[in-house]
C-alpha cells in the first residue's frame, strides 16, 4: 500500500491511498479523511461514503463539503472507489462495468473474477482502514449517493451489528424494478430475479425486523432521475410494514448533483453522530 496524495483540510488530513486488492485482483484506490487529533483519549468513529455511477473516491472528497464538520466533530471518513479498475472487465455503457459495480458480488462472466465489491467492502478494506485511524472507536455508520445510496442501504441493512446508522442521497432503493438496476443485475447476476433480492434494499428491509438501525434519506424534487430510477414508494411501504425507523425528506428544487449533497451534508452528519457518539 502506498500514499498517493495528502492534503490538509480544516486541520485534518485528506489522504489518497493505493493498494493491491486480493479480493478484486487489481489495484484499488481509496481516500480517507482523518480529523485533527484533539486529545490522546478521545476516540474517533468512522463513516463510509459510497459514491454513485461513473464516480471515484474524488467526487465526495472534493465536492462533498464535509471536512469542516468532520474535523470539528472528530469523525473519520472513508471513500472507496466505485468499482474495480484497470485490466478488468468493462463495458462501453456508462452505467455498467468500471464505475458501476452496484456494490454487489457478481456471479456471471466476465464480471465475477473482479467484481466482488460487497466482499471487498465488508471483509478486505475494513481491515486496512481500521489500522489507519488513530484511536478508532470501533463504531461505524454508512452513507452514499444514487448507486452509492443503494450500496449504503444494502450494506447497512445486511450488517446491522456493524453499522449504527444509514443515510442516503437519492438512492436507488428498489433496483429490481428500475432500468439502472435491471440492467446491472441481469448483467452481473443473470435473469433469475430471485437472485436479485439479496441486493435489493426493498427486499432486504422486508426481513430486517431485528436491530432497528435508523435510516435517513434525502431526495431532491428536481432530480432528473427521480421518477424513473429513484422511486421510493416500494421501499417506504416495505419499511412501514416492518416498523423500520426511516426518515424520508423531499427537498423542493434540489437536483441529483453534489450541490444538493453539500447543502444537506451537515444534517446527515448530525444524524449519524447522534448514533456514533451514544455511550
Amino acid at each position: 500500500m502506498k500514499i498517493l496524495e495528502i492534503h490538509t483540510s480544516f486541520g485534518g488530513k485528506q489522504i489518497k491511498y493505493q493498494h493491491t486488492s486480493k479480493i478484486l485482483k487489481c489495484e484499488m484506490i481509496f481516500s480517507l479523511f482523518l480529523p485533527e487529533s484533539k486529545s490522546e483519549t478521545e476516540t474517533v468513529p468512522l463513516i463510509w461514503w459510497l459514491a454513485g455511477l461513473t464516480c471515484t473516491d474524488d467526487n465526495f472528497s472534493q465536492k462533498g463539503a464535509f471536512q469542516k464538520y468532520a474535523s470539528e466533530q472528530n469523525v473519520a471518513f472513508i471513500m472507496p472507489d466505485t468499482s474495480p479498475r484497470g485490466n478488468v472487465a468493462d463495458s462501453d455503457d456508462w452505467d455498467l462495468g468500471q464505475g458501476a459495480s452496484f456494490y454487489i458480488n457478481a456471479t456471471l462472466e466476465p464480471w465475477k473474477e473482479n467484481f466482488q465489491m460487497y466482499d471487498y467492502l465488508t471483509k478486505e478494506l475494513p481491515e486496512i482502514v481500521y489500522t489507519l485511524i488513530p484511536n478508532f472507536s470501533g463504531k461505524e455508520s454508512i452513507m452514499g449517493h444514487s448507486m452509492g445510496g443503494h450500496g449504503a442501504l444494502v450494506l447497512g441493512l445486511r450488517n446491522p451489528n456493524r453499522f449504527v446508522s444509514i443515510s442516503a442521497f437519492a438512492p436507488i432503493s428498489n433496483p429490481s424494478n428500475v432500468p439502472w438496476g435491471k440492467k446491472a443485475f441481469s448483467s452481473y447476476l443473470g435473469n433469475d430475479k430471485s437472485a436479485w433480492k439479496e441486493w435489493d434494499a426493498t427486499e432486504i428491509i422486508k426481513k430486517s425486523t431485528k436491530n432497528n438501525v435508523p435510516i435517513l434519506i434525502t431526495q431532491g424534487t428536481d432530480d432528473n432521475f427521480y421518477e424513473l430510477q429513484l422511486d421510493e414508494e416500494a421501499f417506504l411501504s416495505a419499511a412501514k410494514n416492518v416498523a423500520r425507523d426511516v426518515t424520508y425528506k423531499r427537498e423542493i428544487g434540489y437536483d441529483h448533483s453534489y450541490f444538493t449533497i453539500a447543502t444537506f451534508i451537515e444534517s446527515h452528519l448530525k444524524f449519524h453522530l447522534r448514533e456514533l457518539k451514544k455511550i
